[in-house]
């Protein structure tokens, strides 16, 4: 017995075993997953993906829903009653009636049942005022700006998705600048060795191109470490799953077109889905200014019908109809609030504050008006001046590549030393770099230059 259960146990503990190494190896597959992601294919995931998104989506289905439901205000409130009652003391009005007629006439002692009384009831209500198809309005209204408010989300994502990868291609290009000077030290530091040993140079000048090439190495590790993590916090907001290594393919190529101010303002200042929104919350308020004064200014309408069966007999048939009548009713009541219209009341207060703060919003909206003008003429600006930066940086490096070559050759000669060498590579990556940094500021310019004016500038 012994025996088998040890077979059990060495059974199990190979099925386990087994087990861990399947799940390590899928663990590790899934870690090691790799995503090759261009611009189009990042926005396009995080449109799917994005939580900011989807809780954007999930406010627009509620004031959906709110605009779809908004003529529920004419439903009248029904509600369905149902009352048993015991009488502390009975009083039959027929006996009353009939002792006054007859005064030999005497009551018969009430019976147990007497006492108690079943009645049921069904009552519906319905408030009208012509303040109700305003409120309709204003629900139509706020999903209008709820759909614009979403536009703006979604923009807003997609402006900052491609942003951020042509921010992470710029600091690609700045490693991959790191790494062929650290190239071009360890070719010089391999040169420098063989000519050392052929006895061309001292040991100081051999010393000097190690130690340049060694000081380089942390500096590329530091930055494949941070431009790592740079990609990891833009995997995560883009949604991707946690572990999943991400590779970006593309180029920094703006696409140059040329700008006028003036006609930007003119055909595109209305599509500023800033203004936009503001302007519907601005009807929306003007709505509601509206509905308070027709409140204040106009009678209301309260209509409720009531069916109340009430048995007559608690002991009879409850079946039998004779035994039940209606104690429900139907009434029409005109409600016109006199207090509201005196000029101090809280409800006049009220459609006063709302003129006051529709005149702020006016002014408001001027000012955005031309903030958003400023706006898209400093972008233009940038744009001009980052256009012309692109055409200096391009002969930059084109002189610099030249010194740096004529300097390469000079001192693979003897001609020159290190620290000259150093210098001209110095100055070609700077070149390099500076062309790489303009451009994303020209792209960069043109994304937020079309997400103000909501227009595609580009093809």
């Amino acid at each position: 017995m012994k025996n088998k259960n040890s077979k059990l146990i060495l059974f199990f503990l190979a099925v386990l075993i087994f087990s861990e190494q399947i799940f390590a190896q899928e663990n590790s597959s899934a870690t090691s997953e790799k995503m090759i992601l261009t611009v189009e294919e990042a926005v396009n995931y995080a449109k799917e993906n994005s939580r900011t998104l989807k809780s954007a989506n999930i406010d627009l289905q509620m004031k959906k829903r709110a605009k779809n439901f908004s003529w529920n205000v004419l439903v009248p409130s029904v509600q369905a009653t149902g009352t048993m009652s015991r009488s502390n003391e009975y009083s039959n009005s027929m006996d009353s009636i009939i002792s006054m007629i007859n005064p030999m006439y005497k009551p018969t002692e009430p019976e147990p049942s007497d006492y108690w009384k079943a009645v049921g009831g069904i009552n519906a209500s319905l408030n009208l005022s012509v303040a109700l198809i305003d409120g309709i309005r204003a629900s139509f209204t706020n999903y209008e700006a709820g759909l614009i408010s979403w536009e703006q989300t979604y923009k807003e994502t997609e402006l900052n998705i491609r942003k951020m990868f042509y921010a992470l291609l710029l600091q690609q290009e700045s490693l991959n600048l790191q790494k062929t000077t650290l190239a071009n030290a360890k070719n010089r530091f391999d040169q420098a060795k063989i000519n050392f040993r052929n006895g061309l140079i001292p040991e100081i000048s051999l010393l000097q191109t190690e130690v340049t090439y060694e000081n380089q190495k942390p500096m590329i590790v530091k930055q494949e470490q941070a431009l790592k993590e740079q990609l990891d916090t833009f995997a995560f907001l883009l949604g991707i799953p946690q572990g999943t290594e991400i590779e970006l393919s593309g180029e920094i190529t703006p696409e140059f077109v040329d700008l006028n101010p003036e006609e930007l303002y003119q055909k595109y200042l209305e599509n500023n889905l800033e203004i936009s929104l503001f302007k519907k919350n601005l009807e929306l308020m003007k709505i509601q200014q509206s509905a308070q004064n027709l409140q204040i200014y106009t009678p209301a309408i309260s209509l409720s019908y009531g069916w109340q069966p009430v048995l007559s007999d608690i002991t009879a048939d409850w079946g039998d109809k004779d035994n039940w009548f209606d104690g429900g009713s139907f009434s029409a009541t005109l409600v016109w609030n006199i207090t509201n219209m005196l000029p101090f009341s809280s409800a006049s207060l009220k459609a006063r504050d709302l003129k006051d703060n529709i005149a702020q919003m006016n002014l408001n909206l001027i000012s955005l008006e031309e903030n958003a003008k400023m706006k898209i003429n400093n972008l233009v600006n940038v744009l001009n001046q980052s256009k012309a930066a692109i055409e200096s940086s391009n002969r930059n490096i084109s002189l610099a590549q030249k010194s740096y070559d004529m300097t390469s050759i000079a001192y693979r000669n003897g001609t020159t030393e290190l620290l000259d060498v150093r210098e001209a590579e110095t100055q070609l990556n700077q070149a390099k770099l500076a062309l790489a940094s303009e451009k994303f500021n020209y792209l960069s310019g043109l994304l937020d230059l079309e997400f103000a004016i909501n227009t595609k500038l580009t093809k």
